[in-house]
């Protein structure tokens, strides 16, 4: 189902949001070895999301019957 691609895409894309705006906080308070593995959990969940968003893709164009 490509709902269910497209849902999980746009879940990590929240993910690395608010994994971004809590590095971001913690970079501000100076407290960098938490904003850096904030930093890092944010990478994780964009490519988590590109990933999922590269499927959900593949398979909406499927279900319309269109070559890659």
């Amino acid at each position: 189902m490509p709902k269910d691609s497209h849902q999980r895409a746009a879940e990590f894309h929240d993910l690395a949001a608010h994994a971004h705006r809590s590095a971001a906080v913690h970079h501000g308070k100076e407290d960098h070895q938490t904003g850096h593995e904030h930093s890092r959990q944010a990478l994780e969940h964009s490519a988590r999301a590109y990933e999922f968003a590269q499927e959900a893709h593949k398979k909406s164009k499927a279900a319309a019957g269109k070559k890659e």
